[in-house]
């Protein structure tokens, strides 16, 4: 599928299509990239470096037609994912409005320690009464492409070592497109699998997906129809970050192990994430990210112990048994060695009693888990108020009394009236 040259102007609703990331990867392969291209392509896109290597330069390993038409995908790579605003809500933390390519707005937020909170849909479902995502109902789902372009946005500002998909959406509800991005952050974007959380209302196909492990595509060599799996070079330490086990030594050229048609010299510093120090000849290690399955960790909204009011606060989320989603979500967590992350968004007089602490005891004793409870953030037309301070307080305490880890986490934002969707929404109503 041909993109917009460097000239053209962008239509919003082809552009949507050609950048899936399977599309992308069939329209650098078109253009006569091996897979050892592809890997640094995709490298130096989601990690927002540079393509050269020390030794290795654009010009000498790019095959030409790639060359000629990298202008015209880096401006339509650009184009996924626009700044249409930034509000710094302090210590730390900025939410971005980000304006899509057919102009629809989502949001994502920089999280203090290098987090980054991305969105997977504009707009929602589920239809949480707390929320403003889906007050206007789904829009349209996010490409895997669009997903990681939030991520690139974001690492121009500043570093990015964590990503969650908390953002506006259900991923659920887009597993796809999200996998995708999953796939390619944990493996070319360079971020460790449990620094990619995947956060849903308990969708059952979620813990099928998990549990069958995400796994990357494998380029086929276009002469002989095999699988090709490209190895890239890591530093010293990053195989105990990152989750892989197999480890190799480069041979000196690297077509022997990328597929290349043409030699190029390796790069001491190649797959080395920015800001990371080289592992220097004794730590030149590589990774087959070609057939490594990317486990995220999990977040999961529960929200209430109490099955009737979760039907309330989230009218279309599946209709699974807590017990049951907390005994699928504890099976993954013991399958990853990951704590489940369960989000609890505190609402005053709704979810803040005694009663609710003491089943929530019930529920969680001697799971692989952690509580972050969530004080409410006020917005107009939500008619719920957030708990006072003391409340909060005591509805961590009562569970860390009883041996369950639970933290306290600010909706990020709320200086700025930016909680999830706010931000759109004031923008559309401007609009």
């Amino acid at each position: 599928m041909k993109l917009a040259s460097a000239n053209e102007p962008i239509n919003p609703a082809r552009h949507r299509r050609a950048f899936s990331l399977p599309q992308l990867r069939q329209r650098l392969r078109d253009l006569g990239a091996k897979p050892c291209h592809e890997d640094r392509l995709l490298r130096g896109w989601s990690q927002a470096r540079s393509y050269d290597r020390a030794h290795s330069a654009v010009e000498d390993f790019f095959p030409l037609a790639l060359r000629n038409e990298l202008p015209a995908i880096e401006a339509d790579l650009n184009g996924l994912a626009r700044l249409h605003g930034e509000y710094p809500a302090g210590a730390g933390v900025a939410r971005l409005l980000v304006e899509l390519a057919d102009g629809q707005m989502v949001e994502s937020v920089l999280l203090p320690r290098g987090g980054l909170c991305v969105s997977t849909q504009v707009g929602c479902a589920v239809g949480c009464v707390f929320c403003m995502s889906g007050r206007d109902g789904l829009l349209r789902q996010l490409g895997g492409a669009e997903i990681v372009a939030q991520v690139v946005l974001a690492r121009k500002r500043r570093a990015v070592s964590k990503v969650v998909f908390m953002g506006m959406g259900e991923p659920a509800h887009n597993l796809d497109n999200v996998f995708e991005a999953i796939q390619l952050l944990g493996t070319q974007g360079n971020i460790g699998h449990k620094n990619l959380v995947l956060s849903t209302v308990g969708d059952l196909r979620v813990f099928e997906r998990l549990m069958n492990g995400i796994h990357s595509p494998q380029p086929s060599d276009e002469t002989t129809g095999e699988t090709t799996s490209h190895l890239t070079r890591l530093p010293k330490n990053d195989s105990q970050v990152i989750g892989y086990s197999h480890l190799t030594r480069l041979p000196k050229n690297d077509s022997q192990v990328m597929g290349c048609s043409h030699s190029a010299r390796p790069s001491e510093n190649d797959g080395q994430a920015a800001g990371h120090p080289a592992g220097g000849r004794g730590g030149e290690r590589e990774r087959q990210s070609s057939i490594t399955a990317v486990k995220p960790a999990l977040a999961v909204s529960l929200h209430t112990t109490d099955a009737a009011l979760r039907a309330r606060l989230l009218p279309h989320a599946p209709q699974i048994g807590i017990e049951e989603l907390v005994e699928r979500a504890e099976a993954y967590a013991r399958a990853t060695s990951y704590p489940i992350q369960y989000q609890w968004t505190l609402i005053e007089g709704v979810n803040d009693s005694g009663a609710e602490a003491e089943r929530l005891v019930q529920l969680l004793s001697g799971k692989y888990a952690v509580m972050n409870f969530i004080p409410f953030n006020e917005a107009d037309g939500l008619d719920y108020r957030r708990p006072s301070s003391e409340r909060t307080a005591f509805m961590a305490h009562f569970l860390h009394r009883h041996g369950i880890l639970a933290k306290i986490r600010d909706s990020a934002g709320q200086e700025v009236e930016g909680a999830c969707g706010q931000l759109r929404a004031r923008a559309a109503q401007a609009g």
